[in-house]
């Protein structure tokens, strides 16, 4: 071995066959063995896997690995999130089906995942866009139907009017559809949703017991699921009638100054029937998108109806205006602004010239209500200006309030939430058909269970705007399962969300006639560790825990939380390469660059380009990293090597050449130290033997935290003593057991160098190496001799050797001889296991 390097190009290819052909990595549901779940978040197959999806792997991989040794059974699954808007861009751009150019995207991403060695379960690979998946997804969706947990009304969405669309709000940009550049409308539509706030209470107490997931994540989910206790109460209007409003912060109700209602609130909508200026307005509030974070950041506009709302404690009339803020959907569809302390009410008065009152005074300031404010204070303090309230806390003023309100009849304290139903209604082709029927004489009616699954026809074109579904000649047109009567199916798809909320369980359990099998998902159950990107630590998070509750709740599930414990790794990141193009930023890809003294150079022209800063790779920065190059160059080992090094997982990751190929020179050095394992060797190296020991242990720790970048660390610190030992059997101990180590991380040449020394079978299938309690325990210290304040030696000794033996030990050394040089020793100061200071 030692005369040969280690060729990835051959070994890599050779160890994927055989653990495949040994089944080493298929997990049985039957054994007997502590089962361990590992998953990392199921990627959408776009076209290749990035570094970024290469880190994320490599580190469930790590885990999944080692458990296996240390005697689980492991799941360790992978799939495809493989619905969505993606593939229907792909058939309108290239003129491709979204099914061929999905499954095509696959085949290429799983052979580059094969590249990687990840030692994963293929037998119970699924694809979203399967009829073998969603057939069964529509089952459960009836089931949730069936349980009142689905149901339809009218809905606001995103309207693209030239593309013929609902579209998601991020498709909206600047109040335009992204494809068409047309003025987005806000219009009603019949939408599907699904009843999640019927479990907003058990979603917001069940993060309690998430110990295993990151604090911020569970500050995230709380705050979306955003419960709050307020008042609900109605200003009379002069028009004879009333406006309801509901608020969270009743303590600055003296702050009021004037209502907002919707534009298709009862009130906008009586004014705009009299009124052509305020219908021009209602239409104009038509445009733009529908979210709260989009209706933050748009220009505030507004229109006076005329009318006022009564104060119910000053008596003030104040001004009701149309507002682009606000939405039927939240709330009541009016609300009481408060400009001193909202920002978006402050931006609208700020813009019509109505009053900004001050209510809400930090604690031990000075009320400075004539000073021209030029932000809201959003934050706690004490309250001024407000009658009775005066000198209260917010808290206090809130129920003070509340209990006035209801006291005298004209309100109630109430808790609402933040959390809204999930629509989950999408007008496009590529997802799961909504299994439902539509009948003139029936309403709608279910699909029948035996007709699932409804499968989506392959003959679409999408060179017309819209929905292929909706135009297909014959697809939608079907008898009425009740009536017998002419009907069309429903063709609105599911928010592809709802794929992936509950595909762990299909993962545990696969059997063909239902979703899933509750006592195999029970064994399996929950997910020991989940891995995946913080940009879905609120919706898909939420999603699937919704999931998880709605099928107990149908008696599908015996499961309280579908992930016991979640990672958010950190991404990987790398500098930008670009030119100024007359005004315009020309970025070219790392391997059209090189490098010199001078900076970065262009291969092509040999010019100089611009080094950015490091960033998220991105196709639009051109600045990634192709996954199969680096495996061609250097081994699939020294990119996962790379991957669990020097950063905290946690933590971004640059992108480094040199960096790479320094792990892959530590490949070569890993190589020529296990070619020295010697079994007949003789000897004992109690030094060593304690270092391995212990670096097995910290090393078992680190990757069940996830802290791979430490367990790194200590497997250089062992080589690094192996490297220095003397032969003896300690060392080849030493040797073996840092082969087993690494075999997690760098698993072909672990494979290799466990056949080439001759060890029995697939390192893929050895048990973890043990530890003996009684090597982690240091029984030896090195203890420092100074003479006259400057270190001259040091002693090996065993600890809490008593003070007179290390005196006499250190009095004994011949370099204290020497520093002393005959002179009188006055004073010998001994710090027990540590230090022996001798002053002459």
């Amino acid at each position: 071995m030692t005369d040969t390097r280690f060729d990835p190009a051959r070994a890599d290819s050779r160890w994927q066959r055989a653990w495949d052909q040994a089944q080493c990595f298929r997990a049985d549901s039957t054994s007997d063995r502590p089962k361990s779940y590992v998953l990392e978040m199921f990627p959408y197959p776009s076209g290749r896997i990035h570094i970024g999806h290469v880190r994320n792997y490599t580190m469930g991989d790590v885990l999944a690995r080692a458990r296996r040794m240390q005697g689980h059974e492991v799941l360790h699954p992978m799939g495809w999130d493989a619905f969505g808007m993606p593939a229907e861009n792909a058939a309108m751009e290239k003129g491709v089906h979204p099914g061929g150019w999905t499954r095509d995207n696959i085949a290429t991403m799983k052979a580059q995942l094969q590249r990687l060695g990840f030692a994963l379960d293929w037998s119970r690979e699924i694809a979203t866009c399967e009829p073998d998946y969603y057939g069964h997804e529509q089952a459960l969706f009836l089931d949730l139907y069936d349980s009142g947990l689905v149901y339809r009304r009218e809905s606001a969405v995103n309207w693209d009017p030239v593309d013929m669309t609902v579209l998601a709000n991020e498709q909206v940009v600047d109040g335009r559809g992204w494809r068409s550049g047309a003025v987005v409308e806000k219009r009603k539509l019949n939408q599907w949703f699904l009843k999640i706030t019927a479990f907003a209470d058990d979603l917001l107490a069940g993060l309690g017991q998430l110990e295993g997931w990151p604090e911020k994540v569970r500050l995230m989910q709380e705050n979306w699921i955003g419960k709050s206790q307020g008042l609900q109460f109605s200003f009379a209007t002069s028009d004879g009638g009333s406006v309801e409003v509901y608020s969270t912060r009743p303590d600055t109700i003296f702050g009021a100054s004037f209502i907002a209602v919707a534009a298709d609130h009862p009130i906008a909508q009586g004014v705009a029937a009299g009124s052509p200026e305020a219908q021009a307005f209602v239409e104009l509030c038509k445009q733009g998108g529908t979210t709260a974070a989009e209706l933050e950041t748009a220009d505030k506009l507004g229109f006076d109806t005329g009318i006022t709302a009564r104060h119910p404690f000053t008596g003030a009339e104040l001004p009701v205006f149309i507002a682009n803020f606000v939405l039927m959907e939240y709330g009541t569809g009016a609300v009481m602004a408060v400009p001193g302390h909202d920002q978006r009410d402050f931006e609208f008065a700020t813009k019509y010239d109505l009053p900004i009152l001050r209510v809400v005074a930090p604690a031990g300031v000075a009320d400075t209500s004539d000073t021209v404010p030029t932000q809201a204070e959003t934050g706690d303090g004490v309250l001024v200006n407000s009658g009775f309230l005066d000198g209260m806390s917010v808290a206090d003023a809130k129920a003070a309030v509340i209990a006035r309100a209801e006291s005298e009849g004209w309100g109630e304290g109430k808790t609402v939430w933040r959390l809204r139903d999930w629509g989950v209604s999408r007008q496009r082709y590529w997802g799961t058909p909504i299994p439902f029927i539509h009948c003139d004489a029936c309403g709608v009616v279910p699909v029948p269970r035996e007709q699932l699954p409804v499968v989506l026809p392959e003959d679409v074109d999408f060179a017309t705007p819209g929905n292929p579904l909706e135009r297909h000649a014959t697809w939608k047109h079907v008898p009425c399962p009740t009536c017998g009567g002419q009907a069309r199916r429903e063709t609105d798809t599911l928010d592809t969300f709802v794929n992936s909320s509950w595909y762990f369980l299909r993962f545990a359990s696969q059997p063909a006639d239902r979703a899933f099998d509750p006592a195999e998902v029970a064994a399996w159950m929950p997910v020991a560790q989940y891995i995946g990107g913080i940009e879905h630590a609120i919706l898909h998070l939420l999603y699937a825990r919704f999931w998880t509750r709605a099928l107990a709740h149908v008696g599908k599930l015996d499961v309280a939380e579908p992930f016991a414990a979640l990672f958010t790794q950190g991404m990987v990141t790398h500098e930008t390469y670009s030119r100024d193009d007359g005004g315009r930023t020309t970025y070219y890809a790392p391997n059209e660059i090189s490098r010199s003294a001078e900076g970065a150079l262009l291969t092509a022209d040999g010019g100089a380009v611009e080094i950015g800063r490091v960033v998220k790779m991105s196709k639009s920065k051109k600045n990634v990293v192709d996954p199969d190059v680096i495996v061609d160059r250097h081994g699939a080992d020294a990119v996962r090597w790379f991957m669990l090094s020097d950063s905290p997982p946690e933590r971004d990751l640059p992108w480094s050449e040199s960096g790479i190929e320094g792990c892959a020179r530590f490949v070569q050095r890993l190589w020529r130290l296990f070619g020295q394992f010697d079994g007949g060797a003789t000897g004992e190296d109690k030094a060593l033997a304690r270092k391995t020991h212990q670096t097995v242990a910290a090393v078992t720790a680190d990757i069940d935290a996830l802290a791979f970048n430490k367990a790194v660390a200590r497997i250089y610190e062992l080589a690094g003593a192996v490297d220095k030992a003397a032969p003896s059997a300690s060392r080849s101990e030493a040797i073996r057991t840092l082969l087993l180590l690494v075999s997690p991380m760098m698993p072909h040449l672990a494979e290799e160098a466990w056949a080439a020394t001759g060890q029995p079978g697939l390192v893929a299938q050895a048990a973890w190496p043990s530890v003996d309690p009684a090597l982690l325990v240091e029984d030896e210290v090195t203890v420092a001799v100074q003479v006259k304040g400057k270190l001259r030696d040091t002693l090996i000794v065993p600890k809490g050797l008593p003070n007179p033996e290390l005196e006499a030990l250190a009095l004994a050394s011949e370099k204290v001889a020497r520093a002393l040089d005959g002179a009188t020793v006055r004073k010998v100061i001994v710090v027990p296991d540590r230090l022996v200071n001798i002053v002459a």
